[in-house]
C-alpha cells in the first residue's frame, strides 16, 4: 500500500481513502489490515483508524481477521449491484409515501438545508479534499431525513440491514481524491437529483419522486463507473 496524505487526521477522511482504495483495488480482496501500518501509510495516528475500519466493516468491504486486525472482503458485481436496487426500491418506497401525504414544515427544512449546503460546496466549480467529508456528511443527513419520516420504522430498519452490504449504504459513495474534477461532475449530478426529489416531493408527484431515489441510489454506480474499479479489486469479478 503507498503512502497517502488525507488532508484531515479525522475518521471521516481515513474512511474515505480508504474506501477508494478498496474500489481502486489498491487494497485487494484478502489484503489483511492492522492499526499501525495503515495508520502510518495514511500519516495519521492511529485514533481515526480504529473507527474508520469498524466503518468499513459496517459498510461489509472489510471483516474481522484474528484480534484486532482486518482484512478487505470478496464482493462481486452482482453483489453491488443488487445491493445498490434494494436501497434505491427502499428509499423509493418511502419518498412515495411522504409525496403521497406531503413533507412537513421541519422535513422540507432539513432538505432544503442539505440542498444550499451542496450548493456552497459546488459554488466553486471545484472540489478541494475537504470538500469530500463535508458532502458525506450532508448526503447522509439528505437520505437520513427521507427515510425517517416514514410513520413506520419497517423501512429504515430494512435498509439498515441493507447497508451492511458492499456500497449499499447512502453514505459509502467513493470519491477518488486523485482525480477530484471528475468527482465535482458526480457531485453535481447528485445534488440536481436531491433538488428534483424535493420538487416533486413539494409538488405530491409520487411516482415521480419514487422513480428519481431509485435513480439516485446509481449516482456513484453509473457515473463513478464504480464497477470497472470494484472489478478490478475482487477476484469474483475478473
Amino acid at each position: 500500500m503507498d503512502p497517502i496524505q488525507p488532508s484531515r487526521a479525522e475518521s471521516g477522511s481515513v474512511v474515505a481513502t480508504l474506501r477508494q482504495l478498496i474500489v481502486s483495488g489498491r487494497l485487494p480482496a484478502g489484503e489483511r489490515l492492522a492499526e499501525i501500518p495503515v495508520a502510518a501509510s495514511l500519516g495519521v495516528s492511529r485514533t481515526p483508524v480504529r473507527p474508520a475500519f469498524r466503518t468499513l466493516e459496517q459498510e461489509g468491504l472489510l471483516a474481522k481477521a484474528g484480534k484486532r486486525g482486518y482484512e478487505v472482503r470478496s464482493f462481486s458485481e452482482a453483489d453491488v449491484r443488487s445491493a445498490i436496487e434494494v436501497r434505491g426500491t427502499l428509499e423509493g418506497l418511502a419518498v412515495r409515501h411522504l409525496a403521497e401525504r406531503g413533507p412537513s414544515a421541519a422535513v422540507r427544512a432539513a432538505l432544503a438545508e442539505c440542498i444550499a449546503e451542496g450548493d456552497g460546496i459546488l459554488a466553486k466549480g471545484h472540489l478541494v479534499e475537504d470538500d469530500i467529508g463535508r458532502w458525506s456528511r450532508l448526503n447522509k443527513r439528505f437520505h437520513d431525513t427521507l427515510v425517517q419520516s416514514h410513520e413506520s420504522r419497517v423501512i429504515a430498519d430494512a435498509i439498515a440491514r441493507n447497508d451492511h452490504l458492499p456500497f449499499a449504504s447512502a453514505d459509502s459513495i467513493a470519491l477518488d481524491r486523485g482525480d477530484l474534477p471528475a468527482e465535482y461532475e458526480k457531485l453535481r449530478i447528485a445534488q440536481l437529483q436531491h433538488r428534483l426529489v424535493l420538487d416533486a416531493l413539494d409538488r405530491r408527484e409520487s411516482a415521480r419522486a419514487e422513480m428519481l431515489m431509485r435513480e439516485h441510489a446509481w449516482v456513484g454506480f453509473r457515473y463513478g463507473q464504480l464497477f470497472g474499479a470494484v472489478a478490478a479489486s475482487s477476484p469474483t469479478m475478473r
